[in-house]
């Protein structure tokens, strides 16, 4: 069966929309930038406001600065009568018209403003120099852009000529792992972390897979296809914001392979550790990667960190499409898909150990507020390699520690040995031995157990809080 694009409901994006309208309202002339990655939902924002705005929206392409000037002009043309009669040779005939001509109250909305400037270097000045003059009346613009660093080079570096001028500058983030659970209301707890496990908070990848299979079909004839609309999605994305992007999608690579340390990486790919500090760290920036530290650990502590993929549709296809590369583009998406089948459980089970962690700030656990968790790795009390799945620190009281095991399942008998391990671990731990302790175990659908020195924590509890 062929993907049928679906439109999502209008999620989330209400504080953003509340700053989008008091900046629209203003008394005096405002401009807004909204960026963020590709594919988040700035555009569809933008468009949800436009119905009870004065406004016009155009949206920016590759093509000659005087096709696209011409086009934008027919745009206002709907809402200014004959502005699109009149020839624009430069970018101030045009802006300065439509400050002049525009109604009180009216937005202009530009959508890939870098594409504009692309074509027009000169733009964000000639903004600039119109945005500075004094207006007799409040005109508004917006822009918007996918290329976050085109965006910064633009307006939030403190060297852009559009540096200081936005009432509101807005990051689209990819949305909490709560609103997918509005979207597939029907689907189990299980069904929500193998969903988020695919595509992350992208909405547009949820209504892409929405007419599919939650599970493989969606990434057969999305993802693993040569053809699919996704297939070649991490290009697009490093494409946006890097100039070159060979080494950062060789380090991606090698972290969706399991390459997790600095020096293992850097052994791969035949370079100093040092010479990719700088790399990773743009990574990092770009929101792309993510540094790991045990709990308790020095920031600097480079030789204990370990490097994830943040995002989990990029984790998702560093780790089982791009490896498959060359059966994929043979035709082999049935074969690369089993074998993706016997990995799944593994790998989504790394996914909800994620989310479960990312939790536990948002609930009040054993009656207690707890800041952002860790994991915890290294030697024992008695010598022996630990891992603890969850440390974290209470709110209140810095000597009370909260520690917890995520499991996918566990049946009610299986509970007070968990708990023991549990104990056992964390007498071991020289960060929190000694000291109290708070107990708790995730399991995805958690048994009715009652259990007075431990709380259960299931995933409808974890993804209700992650809003």
């Amino acid at each position: 069966m062929g993907v049928v694009s679906m439109k999502l409901p209008f999620l989330n994006r209400e504080s953003e929309k509340a700053r989008l309208d008091a900046a629209f309202s203003a008394a005096t002339s405002s401009f807004v930038c909204l960026y963020g990655r590709r594919r988040c939902g700035k555009s569809r924002l933008l468009l949800e406001l436009l119905p009870s705005l004065t406004a016009v929206y155009y949206v920016a392409d590759e093509r000659d600065a005087n096709i696209q000037r011409r086009a934008l002009a027919k745009e206002i043309g709907r809402l200014i009568p004959g502005f699109e009669r009149v020839e624009y040779p430069e970018w101030p005939d045009l802006l300065e018209r439509w400050y002049t001509d525009a109604p009180a109250g009216s937005v202009l909305v530009i959508d890939e403003l870098p594409f504009l400037v692309s074509a027009s270097p000169e733009l964000p000045s000639v903004m600039q120099k119109i945005m500075d003059k004094a207006h007799e009346k409040p005109v508004h613009i917006a822009v918007c852009g996918s290329s976050q660093r085109m965006m910064h080079g633009l307006v939030l570096d403190a060297s852009a000529p559009l540096y200081g001028r936005a009432a509101e500058i807005l990051k689209i983030q990819p949305l909490a792992p709560f609103y997918l659970t509005s979207i597939l209301s029907e689907a189990s707890p299980h069904d929500w972390i193998r969903a988020w496990a695919f595509w992350g908070g992208i909405p547009r990848y949820w209504e892409l897979a929405l007419e599919n299979d939650p599970a493989m079909s969606a990434i057969t004839q999305l993802v693993l296809d040569p053809m699919g609309v996704l297939h070649h999605e991490p290009r697009r994305l490093l494409t946006d914001e890097l100039i070159e992007i060979r080494q950062a999608a060789s380090i991606l690579s090698l972290i969706g392979q399991g390459c997790r340390r600095l020096s293992e990486i850097a052994g791969r790919i035949g370079r100093p550790a040092t010479s990719l500090t700088r790399p990773l760290a743009l990574l990092i920036d770009m929101g792309l990667v993510h540094r790991e530290t045990p709990f308790n650990a020095s920031h600097r502590d480079t030789k204990r960190s370990l490097y994830r993929i943040a995002d989990p549709f990029l984790q998702f296809w560093f780790t089982f499409v791009e490896p498959n590369t060359s059966l994929l583009q043979a035709g082999r998406m049935e074969l690369v898909a089993k074998g993706i089948d016997g990995k799944l459980p593994a790998y989504i089970g790394h996914v909800w150990e994620e989310l479960a962690r990312a939790s536990v700030p948002k609930i009040a656990i054993r009656e207690t507020d707890w800041h952002p968790a860790s994991t915890w790795w290294g030697k024992g009390i008695d010598g022996s390699p630990l891992e603890i799945d969850i440390i974290a620190r209470s709110f209140s009281d810095p000597n009370h520690f909260l520690c917890g095991e995520v499991k996918a399942s566990a049946d009610p008998g299986d509970i007070p040995a968990l708990v023991s391990d549990l104990k056992h671990r964390a007498a071991q731990c020289p960060e929190i031995a000694r000291k109290k302790i708070s107990y708790a175990l995730w399991i995805i659908e958690a048994p009715a157990f009652d259990v007075k020195e431990c709380e259960l924590i299931d995933a409808k509890t974890v993804f209700n809080a992650l809003r």
